[in-house]
């Protein structure tokens, strides 16, 4: 419950981020904003090398884009690491740019996502500028629900 109120809080101090709630699932939520006009399922980390991480699927109606995973690393990245997205027994490396990266093509967000609909957990790690590890743990549970709260709410208008 403290993950859903700080990622609530998050994005509710970030008024670019949230703009209608469709639901909240263990540490996972839904939200539309129907001014850009997008939908996005969003989790917290469990654990975390630092307190600003998330994981997001977004879709973009208008665009004809949907499936995008999406993730923001819990701390500053170096220059010189990669990010690496992990869950059910895969590893899928991410185009990283700043503390951000996201998967290189819809095929790879497709499979990403049924690698967190088939498993426990996910994480998402990469070196920090000082040197130590990034290593930001999601539990999954609650993510299918988001994600397909997401979907649909994008797809109702």
């Amino acid at each position: 419950m403290k993950r859903l109120f700080f990622l609530a809080t998050a994005l509710i101090a970030t008024p670019a981020l949230a703009k209608e709630r469709l639901g909240a699932w263990q540490s996972w939520a839904a939200f539309r904003d129907a001014e850009t006009p997008r939908c996005y399922a969003i989790g917290a980390p469990e654990t975390s090398s630092g307190e600003r991480g998330y994981v997001s699927v977004g879709f973009w109606p208008k665009r004809g884009l949907g499936h995008q995973i999406y993730v923001h690393l819990s701390r500053a990245r170096s220059e010189n690491s990669g990010i690496t997205l992990s869950a059910g027994g895969r590893r899928f490396r991410l185009i990283a740019k700043g503390d951000y990266g996201w998967a290189k093509d819809r095929q790879t967000d497709m499979a990403i996502i049924a690698a967190i609909r088939s498993s426990q957990s996910l994480s998402v790690t990469s070196i920090a500028r000082d040197g130590r590890s990034i290593v930001d743990a999601y539990a999954t549970r609650g993510a299918a629900s988001a994600i397909d709260a997401a979907a649909l709410g994008c797809a109702a208008r």
